[in-house]
């Protein structure tokens, strides 16, 4: 049990640090939507890197900070059932779901796009638009590695749901 919670003390801290690193990105995400929106509306002109800057850190940010918002419980939930259920209930729907849900998805989706980013990576796929940023295959890099951060921290997650279930482990994580 306690090689088990060394495991998940240090996924954690990785997606903590990697958070704390898109949190930075997510700053200067705002500032290049920034730059683009008073050079569009001010100065009446526009460039296409802007623009596709704005998207490949919003896809940076979304990908890679993944598994830092599993980590905080920031996903989205249909909770109808989820909310009231016990301690105990949540931590069985929550192994159940990184079980038959989470590690599949992220290996189907890490296993798919290896071979979309290899390619990518071999012929150092640019922007196709004229002005555009022409390390575009960087970009592509980030799907897998954000699923594999996904899937270490559901991992992590299981972890923490079955030492929950045996009663291991506090709803507040604080014994790890």
């Amino acid at each position: 049990m306690i090689a088990l919670k060394t495991v998940c003390r240090w996924i954690d801290g990785v997606n903590e640090q990697i958070g704390r690193m898109v949190a930075w990105v997510s700053l200067g995400l705002v500032l290049v939507i920034f730059i683009d929106v008073t050079m569009r509306y001010i100065f009446n002109t526009s460039f296409v890197f802007t623009q596709e800057l704005e998207w490949h850190l919003f896809a940076f940010i979304f990908l890679i900070g993944a598994g830092y918002t599993l980590l905080h419980d920031g996903h989205v939930r249909v909770d109808i059932f989820y909310q009231r259920l016990g301690f105990k209930g949540r931590a069985w729907v929550n192994l159940f779901g990184v079980l038959l849900f989470l590690i599949p998805g992220c290996t189907m989706v890490m296993t798919t796009s290896w071979k979309f980013m290899l390619n990518s990576f071999s012929i150092l796929e640019g922007s196709p638009d004229p002005g555009g940023i022409p390390l575009r295959f960087i970009v592509k890099g980030f799907i897998p590695a954000g699923f594999f951060l996904l899937l270490l921290q559901g991992i992590s997650m299981g972890i923490h749901s079955l030492l929950q279930i045996l009663g291991i482990e506090n709803e507040e994580r604080k014994e790890s």
